[in-house]
Formats: C-alpha cells, sequence, structure tokens
C-alpha cells in the first residue's frame, strides 16, 4: 500500500508543477514540452493502480487497464514525444536537424513498439520491492538502445542548458537504474524521470521572461497585468533555480 500512496503523492506534487509549467507557455510549439510533466504526473498515477492491483485492491480487469496504459506509454510513446517536443522548439539549424533525425527514428521506435505491445501481452510482478514490466516484443537490447538515443538523446542535443541539464540527469538515472535494478528500468526510470521533469519548469520561466520583455519592448498591448508577472518572474526565478540546481550539486 505504501508504494501506490507513493505513486500518487508524487503523481499530484508533479502534477502542480506540470500545471504551473503550462501557464509559462507563451507559443504554440512550446505546448507538447510543457505537457511532460504532467504526462508524467498522469503516468505516476496510472502506476498507483497497478501497485492496487498488485496487491488485490482493485479487480483484475482494472489492473490490465492500468498496467497497460503504463506500459504504453513507458515503452511506446515518450520515444517520440520527448523527441518532437523538443524538436518543435528548437530554432532552425543543424541541432535541429539532427533532433528531426532522432524524431523520425523515435517515431518508427514507436510504432514498432505499440504494435509489439498490442499483439504481445505484458506480465508485470514485484520484484525487489519494484514493478517489473516484461514485453517479449520489446524487451531486446537494441530497442533499450534506440530508446536511450531519442528520449535522452534528443534532450541533450538541445541549445537550451535546461533541456540539456534534464537530459543529462535522466542519462545518469537511466544508467544507475539499470546497473543496480535492471529488471524494474520501465517502472524505477519512469519514476525518476517524472520526479526531475521539474526541471523543465526552469526552461520555461526562462522562455517566459524573454517573451514578456521582448513584447514589452515593441510596445504595444502591454498591460499591468504582464508587468506583474514579469516583475515576479523576475523575483522568484532565480532563487527557485538555485535551490533546485543545489539539490542536484551543480
Amino acid at each position: 500500500m505504501f508504494s501506490a500512496i507513493m505513486n500518487f503523492t508524487l503523481a499530484g506534487a508533479i502534477g502542480m508543477v506540470g500545471l504551473l509549467t503550462l501557464r509559462r507557455v507563451s507559443e504554440p510549439r512550446e505546448v507538447l514540452l510543457a505537457l511532460l510533466p504532467l504526462l508524467f504526473a498522469l503516468h505516476q498515477f496510472t502506476q498507483g493502480f497497478v501497485w492496487l492491483g498488485m496487491q488485490q485492491l482493485i479487480t483484475a480487469r482494472g489492473l490490465h487497464i492500468a498496467e497497460s496504459i503504463f506500459v504504453f506509454y513507458a515503452q511506446g510513446l515518450l520515444t517520440f514525444l520527448v523527441p518532437m517536443a523538443v524538436w518543435l522548439i528548437e530554432p532552425s539549424g543543424p541541432r535541429r536537424t539532427f533532433i528531426g533525425m532522432l524524431a523520425l527514428m523515435g517515431g518508427l521506435l514507436t510504432a514498432y513498439t505499440m504494435w509489439g505491445l498490442a499483439v504481445q501481452p505484458t506480465s508485470v510482478s514485484v520484484e525487489g520491492h519494484a514493478l517489473a514490466y516484461v514485453n517479449a516484443w520489446t524487451d531486446k537490447r537494441w530497442v533499450g538502445v534506440v530508446y536511450a538515443l531519442t528520449t535522452c538523446g534528443s534532450l541533450i542535443l538541445s541549445s537550451s542548458v535546461a533541456v540539456q541539464l534534464f537530459g543529462w540527469v535522466n542519462v545518469f538515472g537511466l544508467t544507475g537504474v539499470y546497473i543496480v535494478w535492471p529488471y524494474a528500468v520501465t517502472s524505477l526510470w519512469c519514476l525518476y524521470a517524472a520526479a526531475v521533469s521539474v526541471l523543465l519548469y526552469f526552461y520555461f520561466g526562462e522562455r517566459r521572461i524573454a517573451f514578456l520583455k521582448q513584447f514589452r519592448e515593441k510596445e504595444y498591448e502591454w498591460s499591468d497585468v504582464m508587468s506583474g508577472e514579469l516583475a515576479a518572474l523576475e523575483a522568484e526565478y532565480p532563487r527557485l533555480r538555485e535551490k533546485i540546481l543545489s539539490r542536484f550539486k551543480i
């Protein structure tokens, strides 16, 4: 029961950060990347129900639905969503071209894994106080390599330091989980990635400040509300950024 409560609590906390991140969006092309913390929160909320199912606190049908949603997102959709989100916000140039190639690669892998997950049953079990999701179709070394390349690689290629940091933190987390808990990579890395997705809030804080400053310089439709938002961001953002980054000893 503790594990389920932890997932639900983490989902609630990250969900709040996700909503705050969405409020910092200034352009439509930023929406997909800004959605990631909220999607991770919903993902962890789903895993809470998987834990309830493993403890027979919900029906077998409920467990199957929760497990399917979790695995389809974790092993299927993420390999396309992450590089596409980064590609959308990246300025034109070589970096955007390489990220676009990773998005194409991720899309192909998503099609491959989604098909396999649909036709091949996934088993879930509790091992070492963690959930182990196993599907014969996706449990291949080359799938794992391409998965890491498309998700973490696209983040690291970004021209934004905040997004790069998010990518490197995920690389370290994924490597650590794979070494210590190889049987639970899907569940534990997604839990870790959800927690560190709060770093994206700072990326959108930076972008929002820059957007409001540019808008103010054009001297039209500038309002007291925008002025107040900019003042609050410029006052709060550096302190929050320093506090969070110190947790990672950066």
